[in-house]
């Protein structure tokens, strides 16, 4: 029995948030933004879409017009997020965007959709961060529930069904689904 007992190597304790995260606001900001989302973003309240769109342009988001945010929705960064116009984002998508996240016209994030652009290198066992930016493309759908993980350019007009997992690029004028995700035929 003693053969499998190993010590592990992960060191939490040597876990800097400093190293890897350019957090891109000061303190005061970020903890400002938080009172904000807690009241405006996070609650199940349906506040108009015009007043969550100005609360992000005054945190520095690029906002385009036409666009709808349901209640529940977490934003991380205000300021290191691009939202074209007719975007439509839905309840409890949570958007963790430690590095930019751009979202294209005419794009839909469906409920629960995990936008992921903070991770760690499980490889080092101090685990710096691993971040990366995402990109949704014009006319791209993400379904329910989908986890997209740092770094991922999804394609113009291409659709990852409910509870994907993308972890590399999709081309454009796709359908794909699953995980490990598969291209299932194209979407026009």
């Amino acid at each position: 029995m003693t053969d499998y007992i190993q010590q592990s190597k992960v060191n939490l304790g040597g876990f800097d948030s400093s190293v890897g995260l350019e957090r891109g606001a000061g303190k005061l900001k970020e903890i400002s933004w938080y009172l904000i989302k807690v009241i405006f973003f996070l609650s199940a309240l349906p506040y108009p879409n015009g007043l969550k769109c100005l609360l992000l342009r005054l945190y520095g988001a690029k906002v385009g017009s036409g666009v709808v945010i349901k209640p529940r929705v977490n934003i991380h960064f205000p300021w290191k997020l691009d939202i074209g116009n007719d975007v439509w984002i839905g309840e409890e998508a949570f958007l963790l965007n430690f590095e930019q996240l751009i979202v294209g016209n005419n794009v839909c994030i469906s409920q629960r959709a995990f936008l992921c652009g903070g991770n760690h290198d499980f490889r080092i066992p101090e685990m710096p961060y691993r971040n990366g930016p995402i990109t949704l493309m014009d006319g791209a759908w993400i379904g329910a529930s989908v986890f997209i993980s740092p770094g991922v350019t999804v394609g113009i007009d291409s659709v990852v069904t409910a509870g994907s997992v993308v972890t590399g690029n999709i081309a454009p004028n796709g359908i794909y689904k699953g995980n490990p995700i598969v291209y299932i035929k194209q979407r026009w």
